[in-house]
């Protein structure tokens, strides 16, 4: 049995329920592929790149250890890469 998820402080500008999603223009939704993002991807790739915080910083105000910001941050990078080079819709979740 795996142990409890950690809770997570997201204090990014763009949580809290709200539902994003970004694609390529001209192209219906219902057409494209769609990549969740999650929060806490979210916040780790604003932090770290949009902020210019250590992943060390980053896991400090996330409440989570180095490692763990270093794992969600590729996860995240790698979403966001595939849905721009992919062309594919990108969707920001509200829950972690």
């Amino acid at each position: 049995m795996p142990r409890p998820r950690k809770p997570r402080n997201c204090i990014c500008p763009h949580r809290a329920g709200y539902a994003a999603v970004f694609k390529p223009a001209g192209v219906p939704l219902k057409d494209i592929q769609v990549i969740q993002l999650a929060q806490d991807e979210l916040e780790s790739l604003h932090l770290c790149d949009g902020e210019g915080m250590t992943q060390e910083q980053a896991g400090v105000c996330m409440g989570i250890s180095r490692g763990t910001v270093q794992r969600v941050l590729a996860s995240a990078r790698n979403k966001v890469a595939k849905a721009l080079v992919g062309q594919k819709a990108l969707a920001i979740s509200g829950s972690t």
